[in-house]
């Protein structure tokens, strides 16, 4: 049995998504969910297999795992406990999840403002494959209202921006910029991988849609590749030239039903029962893992802050960053694990990555390992010098995430480094 809001409210984080209960109960009285690694689903007769493509079972039956799988669903009743969300859909990574989102609201003709200090794939994905579909993305200063509100028009399906953006380290006040999206009609849909939500709550701070890159935190140490969408069911899409044509339910808004429907079976980017087996075992140690990162990424960026070499620090929880007021306004604890820091140039970054022993020299984030990448030339290696300073990508940024060694060792390997710059 499902339970109340209000009894969700009054458990902690891990209890409700540790005591998330399976929609239907196993056959063997399994307290972790089997993983169903088959394609397709056994009906009775024809009668009931009807019914069950035709929705009109009470409970849905799972048809076929491209469209949906009882091991994927329960990571999704997991995610939807763990962060009130009225729908969750879980895809094959973070970059699914952006582009099944857009793919559902926007059509040719119509906009999207957003930041343009964005993930690389995530730019480039704005920048160029919306662009061949005639779907103009407006790149604004996200700290300027007045900026945001002049790109708006009758035509704009959504305002996208990262939580903390990627490695820029900047936060779009959400708080200031929820009411002038709703004055517009305009949903706000925020890329919120850098900080789960145990450490934040993005309907609390007007958030309608919420994507998030389940390869990280959510995997439990960078075991898989995966996504989710998560809609709130709090904003109205009639304005909406695609959406406005469904109607909305209370167990689904217009979004979710054609996200759900056609986008994510059509593109079929779907999760596989693996992967969504690993992430639930994730979420159940979710809390406990973002702690731990969080508060040593905190230390080693203070750490870093305080030695000679290192030119400037990018961690919203310092009290030089511009953004502290914002980060300690919307983040329940330390604002997640990954932080950058400056040294003098591009070959002084070269340098210290090949001295140290025991951060790995690899992409992703947040991993059980700490990892540092230079990303200037690697994530926007490809792109020209003009992009990367209209992204403010600086050549002599490194990124650094922080994994779950002991903060002391982590602090000796980075000042060992420096001492050999």
């Amino acid at each position: 049995m499902d339970k109340t809001e209000s009894d969700c409210r009054q458990e902690s984080f891990s209890t409700r998504v540790i005591a998330e209960q399976f929609k239907k109960k196993d056959i063997h009285g399994a307290i972790s969910m089997p993983i169903y690694r088959n394609a397709a689903f056994e009906f009775a007769d024809s009668e009931s297999i009807a019914a069950a493509f035709q929705y009109k079972e009470e409970v849905a039956s799972h048809t076929y795992s491209r469209i949906t799988n009882p091991t994927v669903e329960n990571l999704e009743r997991k995610m939807k406990a763990a962060s009130g969300a009225q729908n969750v859909q879980a895809v094959a990574s973070g970059m699914a999840a952006i582009s099944n989102t857009l793919m559902t609201i926007v059509w040719s003709g119509c906009n999207v403002v957003s930041s343009p200090h964005l993930f690389g794939n995530t730019f480039s994905f704005f920048k160029f494959t919306l662009s061949f579909l005639g779907v103009e993305v407006r790149f604004v200063n996200t700290d300027n209202l007045e900026e945001i509100e002049a790109a708006i028009d009758q035509n704009t399906v959504g305002f996208f921006c990262e939580l903390i953006t990627n490695p820029n380290m900047e936060i779009a006040d959400l708080e200031k910029i929820s009411p002038l999206l709703k004055a517009k009609d305009v949903p706000m849909i925020v890329d919120s991988t850098i900080v789960p939500w145990c450490g934040f709550s993005a309907s609390k701070f007007g958030a309608d849609i919420e994507i998030v890159s389940t390869t990280k935190y959510i995997s439990g140490g960078a075991t898989s590749l995966g996504g989710a969408i998560l809609d709130y069911g709090t904003f109205n899409w009639r304005k909406n030239k695609v959406l406005g044509m469904y109607s909305k339910s209370p167990e689904m808004s217009q979004f979710s039903f054609r996200l759900k429907r056609e986008i994510a079976r059509n593109f079929g980017a779907c999760m596989d029962p693996d992967v969504a087996y690993m992430q639930s075992l994730g979420m159940e140690t979710l809390e406990l893992r973002f702690k731990a990162v969080s508060d040593a990424a905190y230390e080693i960026a203070s750490f870093l802050e305080a030695q000679p070499e290192v030119k400037k620090v990018g961690y919203t929880a310092l009290e030089s960053s511009r953004y502290k007021a914002i980060s300690d306004k919307m983040f329940t604890t330390n604002p997640g694990a990954m932080l950058t820091f400056n040294l003098e140039s591009l070959e002084k970054c070269y340098q210290l990555m090949d001295q140290l022993k025991l951060v790995r020299r690899a992409t992703n984030l947040f991993d059980n390992k700490t990892l540092i990448i230079h990303p200037y030339s690697t994530i926007y290696g490809t792109f020209s010098k003009e992009m990367k300073d209209k992204m403010g990508i600086e050549d002599n940024l490194l990124r650094l995430s922080v994994g779950l060694e002991g903060v002391e060792d982590l602090k000796s390997d980075l000042r060992q480094a420096l001492d050999k710059l």
